[in-house]
């Protein structure tokens, strides 16, 4: 939990984005997770076989499924007024 990984899309689905994060560790990237602005499509954002940064949000304890999350690790926007 909280670990930050640079992982490899490898699967595009309408929901969301399966990133892999170690060899034969995959976890699910939710669309409402990628970005902090409204994401109508996954592909508007990611495609597969980009790196990523995502940080592991939760793990369920019954079935190992591990869920991302990307948008806490993107700068804030710098909004300066001149």
């Amino acid at each position: 939990m909280g670990e930050v990984y640079l992982g490899t899309v490898v699967n595009i689905q309408t929901f969301g984005a399966f990133i892999n994060l170690t060899p034969g560790k995959d976890g699910l990237l939710h669309i409402s997770r990628m970005d902090k602005k409204r994401v109508n499509k996954v592909e508007d954002v990611m495609n597969l076989g980009d790196k990523v940064l995502v940080r592991v949000i939760e793990i369920d304890p019954k079935t190992g499924k591990i869920s991302l999350d990307r948008k806490g690790l993107l700068p804030e926007d710098e909004k300066k007024d001149k």
